[in-house]
C-alpha cells in the first residue's frame, strides 16, 4: 500500500492494519466485480501509458480518463480516477528497465480513498464503492486493531480478496511520541577505529582492559588486522575450503568486538543516571543512537 505524504502523516507515524469484512454472497459477489473492473480499466490505463509514452498523473489523467470510461462500462468516475494514479505510481518506479506495460492482475488488491468508502465507527461498518451501488458492510479484527480505527486518522485502504476471505489494509496515522527533553544537555559519542568510543567529554571507552598498542582498545585493532590479512590471504588463494572459512569469519568482527560493549555502554549509562542527558552516537551501535557532534580527539573510521 503506497501512504501518501499528508500534513497529517508528517506530523504522525504511519502504520497499516488488517480488519476481516464478514459480507453477504451477494455482497461479496459485488465485491468481486468490483475488483475484476477496477484491474481490467488499470491495464486499459497502463496501455495507453505505454503507448503513448505518457506517465504523469495530469497528463496520463488527460489522456485515458474519457476512453477507460467508455471501455470500461460501469466504472465510476472516482475508481477511474484512481486507476489513473495506481498506472502513475507503478511507472513512477524502475520505468526504465520495464520492457512492457505493466498488467495488473485481476485479482489483485485495489485501492479505496475517502470518496470510495466512508466508516461507521459506532456501528463498526464500512460502505464500499461497487459498480451495482454501494454495500454497507460489517468488519471485525483484533481488538488492538479495533481500538486503532476507532480512535485514529484514517487513510486510504486497499480491498483484498484472499482464498475467499475479504480482507481491508487501512492505513491509519499513529500520534506523535513526545519527545523528553534532556535535563543535563547532551553526551555525544564518537566511534572510531583507533578508539572504539570517545565522548565529546574527553572521556575514551572502554577503559583499559587487555594490554595493547593503543590503550585499552589495542587487543581489538590487532584483531580487526590480523582477520584483514587472513581474509587477504584466503581470497588470493580461493579454494572452495578457503570460501567455507571466509563465510565462517564473516560475523567474526562483531562477536569479536562485542564483549567491550557492556565496557562502553556502562559509563553512559551512570552518566544518564545522574543527569539524564541525551546520548548521540555517530553510528548505529549497541550503546548509542546518533550524533550531535563528533569530539576533536576521536580517530574516525
Amino acid at each position: 500500500m503506497a501512504i501518501r505524504r499528508s500534513a497529517a502523516k508528517r506530523h504522525g507515524l504511519p502504520t497499516v492494519v488488517q480488519l476481516r469484512l464478514t459480507p453477504t454472497p451477494a455482497q461479496a459477489e459485488a465485491l468481486a466485480v468490483a475488483v475484476l473492473l477496477c484491474n481490467e480499466a488499470a491495464t486499459i490505463v497502463s496501455r495507453l501509458a505505454w503507448q503513448h509514452r505518457v506517465f504523469s498523473v495530469v497528463e496520463l489523467h488527460l489522456l485515458a480518463y474519457y476512453e477507460v470510461r467508455a471501455q470500461v462500462a460501469g466504472l465510476g468516475a472516482q475508481a477511474a480516477v484512481r486507476a489513473i494514479a495506481r498506472v502513475a505510481g507503478v511507472y513512477a518506479n524502475r520505468r526504465a528497465t520495464k520492457k512492457r506495460a505493466h498488467i495488473f492482475r485481476p485479482h489483485g488488491a485495489v485501492p479505496y480513498d475517502a470518496r470510495l468508502l466512508s466508516w461507521n465507527r459506532d456501528a463498526r461498518t464500512v460502505s464500499l464503492w461497487t459498480p451495482t451501488g454501494r454495500v454497507t458492510i460489517s468488519y471485525t479484527g483484533r481488538p488492538e486493531d479495533l481500538k486503532a480505527v476507532d480512535a485514529l486518522p484514517l487513510g486510504e485502504a486497499d480491498l483484498i480478496c484472499r482464498r475467499g476471505v475479504w480482507l481491508l489494509q487501512v492505513a491509519l496515522t499513529l500520534p506523535k511520541p513526545a519527545v523528553r527533553e534532556p535535563v543535563g544537555g547532551f553526551v555525544g559519542v564518537d566511534q572510531g577505529v583507533a578508539n572504539l568510543a570517545v565522548t565529546s567529554d574527553g572521556a575514551v571507552l572502554p577503559e583499559p582492559a587487555l594490554a595493547g598498542p593503543i590503550g585499552g582498545n589495542g587487543h581489538v585493532r590487532t584483531l580487526r588486522e590480523r582477520r584483514h590479512r587472513q581474509r587477504r590471504r584466503l581470497q588470493k588463494k580461493g579454494t572452495s575450503a578457503a570460501r567455507r572459512v571466509l563465510r565462517r569469519l564473516s560475523g567474526a568482527r562483531s562477536s569479536a568486538t562485542a564483549p567491550t560493549a557492556p565496557s562502553c555502554s556502562a559509563p553512559l549509562k551512570a552518566a544518564d543516571t545522574a543527569s539524564t542527558p541525551g546520548r548521540t552516537s555517530s553510528s548505529t551501535s549497541r550503546f548509542s543512537t546518533q550524533t550531535k557532534a563528533p569530539p576533536a580527539n576521536a580517530s574516525s573510521a
